[in-house]
């Protein structure tokens, strides 16, 4: 597994606005749409990489205690399913099911989303205050498949308490660590 860290878009950038398909409704989404009264957290994930799959749990522990406090989650799979089919979209159905996401799982079949927010790996995690700005990116924790530290989502958390109370999210941020998008070639 290639361990690609994500690219920290500059703190600031406005969500870039996207439409896409939501693998759990079966119908197109557009971030105007889904945004959080308080917050928008914007993952990139897919079904397969082995640290997704570490950090599932915690992804939807946080979101069944944010989302009710105003922050969405969002999560979207931009990697190339004819040279990875574990990660088509039937599939992602069935994943977000598994798992018990509270969010929608979006498809982003061109990339063109990926490439908008600066995307590397997954997980990659972008936090967005009321206002669609960029407050937060980058991991959760500093757990990883196989260093032993147990998972706690302190350093979204962190972000995502300073957004709710209307302080400054600190802006010393490590990026996330993953595999890296899965890029169709052109």
């Amino acid at each position: 597994m290639a361990r690609t860290p994500s690219n920290m878009l500059p703190l600031g950038t406005k969500a870039p606005n996207f439409e896409l398909l939501d693998t759990v409704s079966d119908k197109k989404r557009s971030l105007d749409e889904l945004k959080g009264e308080k917050g928008t957290l914007v993952m990139f994930i897919c079904n397969h990489c082995p640290f997704v799959v570490h950090v599932n749990p915690m992804i939807v522990k946080l979101a069944q205690e944010y989302q009710e406090k105003g922050i969405a989650f969002v999560a979207i799979s931009s990697n190339d399913v004819e040279n990875y089919p574990q990660d088509a979209p039937h599939l992602m159905t069935e994943k977000a099911k598994k798992e018990g996401y509270t969010f929608p799982y979006l498809y982003d079949e061109a990339q063109e989303t990926a490439k908008a927010y600066d995307a590397a790996c997954t997980p990659d995690f972008y936090l967005f205050d009321a206002n669609l700005s960029l407050v937060y990116r980058g991991q959760l924790d500093d757990s990883r498949p196989g260093n032993g530290i147990p998972l706690t989502g302190t350093d979204l958390k962190n972000a995502m308490d300073a957004v709710l109370n209307g302080k400054a999210v600190n802006s010393e941020q490590k990026p996330s660590l993953g595999c890296n998008i899965k890029w169709i070639n052109t």
